[in-house]
């Protein structure tokens, strides 16, 4: 057993101080004891149990900041989409993989201990498979074992270009998978399954995958295997949808698909209250990603009415313009209160503390969407949390039911110190273990894609 005691730790059902946390050589935590005794462990003052990042791009991280540039028309989320195509034309496996790796080292450094990836990048720029189908996805999965975080795989089940069934453009062919292609695919990674490695499916849209093909998937993936899916992120997506078979898209899922507790719907941003009501109630997880939102312009998530009814959610950083779980959730927040003009929105009846709230429920969707024993500072779960930096200002002389609200809402210093991943410390004084080697191939890598631009 290796332990670590914690003056103050975030448990479960909240602070609770003196806690000696026991894990085992496989990672995984065996004993957390409030008000011990800290014998011959390592002492921190506080413990958070490391962030999940349930939507990532991975690729897309060499893509930010670089699409900031107005075009001759009027730019959205369409125009977006059209650079980030004419980018992945021509990347390499390879490069996938240098990416993915310098990514993964930026979310240990800013919180989170674990991602999921929802993975769409199959083929190679000729459109034809790889020898071995699901070579990028295992070039992310390494890139992964590189850094040290957690990752729930997610290959994308990616065959139309729209509603209707309507043909992949060129551009798109690099994407393009059938249900039998998926199923290779998941087979394909099953080996790499282990206690830092899960994988599920994403059926990437309701414009990229037809309900009949999701429900093939679905009847051959093992149960309780985790089931993301974009969905509702922009308007014209929802009014496509209606023009096509006169439902909206949530409305369409829910009608043709069995979703339930396995289920991430991305954005779900636009969304009757009828809606609302439907996703919680199926104990599906809402995936909010509030930078890239904001970023694409998609819109502002109900974020209110949907935790009145109960509804779970997590945090990812989708594009990558960000990489801060912190950011995430502060900009969950901001936008209702620039949307509602007020303020201390995301509470519950049971908590009132914005920061403890959003960070622990963030925690509880995440680790759901994850399909990971992930998220708590308990027994069963993976030693995943991070320390904070006790001797920053910002973290001084505080009540412990204000050190998350100044985590989150008090400067742009990133606070994470150390960062532990199934029992393994990655980041310690804010630098990860191999971050130097990391970054050096990410940057020949971003020169390499100069040649593409």
């Amino acid at each position: 057993m290796t332990q670590l005691f914690a003056r103050h730790a975030l448990l479960p059902d909240g602070w609770a101080q003196d806690v000696l946390i026991c894990w085992d050589a496989g990672g995984t935590i065996r004993s957390v004891t409030p008000q011990a005794q800290a014998g011959a462990a390592t002492v921190v003052e506080y413990a958070l149990p490391g962030m999940i990042n349930l939507h990532s791009h991975s690729f897309q991280r060499a893509l930010a900041g670089r699409t900031e540039k107005a075009g001759p028309g009027r730019d959205s989320f369409w125009t977006w989409r059209e650079l980030m195509y004419r980018f992945a034309r021509n990347i390499t496996p390879q490069q996938i993989e240098a990416i993915a790796a310098q990514l993964f080292v930026e979310c240990l450094r800013h919180g989170y201990t674990a991602l999921c990836e929802f993975h769409y990048v199959q083929r190679a720029p000729d459109g034809s498979l790889y020898p071995q189908p699901a070579e990028t996805a295992q070039r992310v999965i390494a890139a992964a074992q590189l850094a040290g975080i957690g990752i729930t795989m997610l290959p994308v089940l990616y065959s139309y270009a729209g509603f209707g069934a309507q043909p992949l453009k060129p551009e798109q062919q690099r994407f393009r998978t059938d249900a039998t292609d998926v199923l290779r695919i998941i087979e394909a990674l099953e080996p790499l399954r282990d206690a830092q490695t899960e994988v599920g499916v994403a059926p990437h849209s309701l414009r990229a995958a037809s309900a009949e093909q999701i429900n093939t998937v679905l009847a051959a993936l093992p149960a309780q295997r985790p089931v993301h899916i974009h969905i509702a992120e922009q308007m014209a997506e929802v009014q496509q949808a209606l023009d096509w078979c006169g439902q909206r898209p949530v409305q369409y899922l829910y009608e043709q698909v069995a979703v339930d507790q396995r289920w991430c719907l991305i954005h779900a941003t636009h969304l009757l209250p009828d809606e609302v009501q439907q996703i919680a109630r199926s104990g599906a997880v809402a995936g909010l990603c509030p930078s890239t939102e904001a970023n694409l312009g998609d819109g502002l998530f109900p974020l209110e009415e949907f935790v009145a009814h109960a509804g779970r959610f997590g945090i990812g950083s989708d594009s990558h313009i960000s990489q801060s779980a912190v950011e995430e959730l502060r900009w969950l927040e901001y936008g209702q209160r620039l949307q509602q003009q007020r303020r201390n929105i995301a509470i519950s009846a049971q908590q009132r503390n914005v920061g403890d709230f959003l960070w622990q429920s963030a925690l509880q969707g995440g680790a759901q969407a994850s399909g990971r024993p992930v998220g708590a500072l308990a027994v069963g779960r993976r030693a995943d949390l991070i320390v904070p930096d006790d001797g920053h200002p910002n973290l001084h002389a505080l009540a412990l039911d204000e050190v998350l609200g100044s985590l989150i809402f008090s400067g742009n210093d990133n606070l994470v110190r150390d960062v532990m991943v199934g029992g393994r410390w990655l980041v310690r004084a804010g630098q990860h273990v191999a971050q130097q080697a990391i970054a050096e191939r990410f940057k020949q890598t971003l020169s390499e894609l100069q040649e593409f631009r």
